[in-house]
């Protein structure tokens, strides 16, 4: 039987460079919250070994995709563990992909995440979520807070996690078409990055930004172009290193009202974020099942 199972985006409601490191990487301030829209990913576990993707994503062989490079990883370290007694470990897997690619709202961070947490629950592997982070964190810095599961301050290169509760608005998620290389943002000479640290509490009462957004703009006239507009209506930032950009609402409503009276060459989404990722909610709601049962 295959089970669905959700895979949230996130948004950076802030994203500040407070230093580069010797080893070529930046430390970061960054808040994470999750948005209620997202792909989802299908489980059919199997009575071998066997980890296949059945819907595969042009341009990445499954191999070096994050769904399966997960799916093994778990399944390596629980046959290395020797805690479990012999059994399959082996799954079919389909993805139904709503999220754009490259887009700053970590999509394969969360693909890899909800595999881990798929599986460990499907395959009774009896892992934690802390135990699943550590994991998680080899395959990308973003996919430790998919797998906790709540909205957090990230610190360090994002991989160190403070729980955060930010207000639940409404979002309008906009792509402007384009992708956005990560290496381009932090290859910049005009990145910012030495914004000073904060604490927590100065953080998140005062006004939010993205460090990575003036550059975008300057590098990328379609960036620009959105996120002018949608100044126009709302506050409005970009998301990670981007390429997508949200404006924020009180409402539902005001949100799909801007939308509607869109552009046509604006592509977009209106969620609401919540604190409480979609993932551990589902997972929530089957083991309460499951008890009953």
């Amino acid at each position: 039987m295959t089970s669905m199972w959700p895979s949230p985006a996130k948004l950076n409601l802030f994203l500040y460079i407070t230093g580069q490191r010797a080893d070529g990487y930046h430390n970061l301030q960054t808040l994470f919250q999750f948005v209620d829209y997202g792909d989802s990913l299908g489980f059919t576990v199997r009575d071998d070994n066997g980890i296949n993707l059945l819907t595969p994503i042009d341009g990445v062989p499954n191999e070096q995709n994050l769904i399966v490079r997960a799916a093994r990883l778990l399944q390596q370290h629980v046959i290395k563990s020797g805690e479990l007694a012999p059994r399959s470990l082996g799954v079919d897997i389909t993805l139904n992909k709503r999220l754009p690619m490259g887009g700053g709202l970590g999509g394969g961070s969360s693909n890899a995440a909800t595999v881990l947490i798929a599986l460990n629950y499907l395959w009774q592997c009896g892992l934690s979520d802390r135990q699943l982070a550590e994991l998680g964190v080899t395959l990308g810095a973003d996919v430790p807070v998919f797998v906790m599961g709540h909205a957090a301050l990230a610190e360090g290169i994002g991989d160190i996690l403070h729980p955060a509760s930010p207000q639940e608005k409404w979002y309008l998620v906009a792509h402007p078409g384009v992708t956005i290389p990560t290496p381009a943002i932090f290859g910049d000479a005009e990145l910012c990055r030495n914004t000073p640290i904060r604490s927590i509490d100065e953080l998140l009462n005062s006004p939010y930004a993205n460090d990575c957004e003036p550059i975008a703009r300057k590098r990328f006239s379609e960036v620009e172009q959105l996120v002018s507009w949608l100044l126009e209506y709302a506050p409005s930032r970009l998301t990670g290193t981007g390429a997508c950009v949200f404006a924020e609402f009180d409402t539902e409503s005001a949100a799909r009202q801007i939308l509607n009276q869109a552009p046509a060459w604006v592509n977009g989404f209106v969620a609401q974020g919540i604190n409480l990722s979609s993932l551990h909610r589902y997972r929530a709601e089957l083991m309460r099942v499951s008890d009953k049962a």
